[in-house]
């Protein structure tokens, strides 16, 4: 669970600025999003290799 403790002096909207950037880090939305719906390990497989062929391809752009 992601906490974040407020300072007296400190205004709603830095609080509520920090706990964004503390969710983000911690990657939770994306967790939730890859945890909405049910995958098959067939499918979760191909969007792995699809994704390493894309980082693939991405790198061997910077390199050339």
């Amino acid at each position: 669970m992601t906490q974040v403790i407020a300072d007296d002096t400190e205004s709603f909207e830095s609080l509520l600025k920090r706990f964004n950037k503390r969710v983000q880090a911690d990657g939770l939305l994306s967790e939730i999003k890859r945890r909405e719906y049910f995958e098959k390990p067939s499918t979760k497989r191909k969007k792995k290799a699809a994704a390493k062929r894309r980082k693939s391809y991405k790198t061997t752009l910077l390199h050339t």
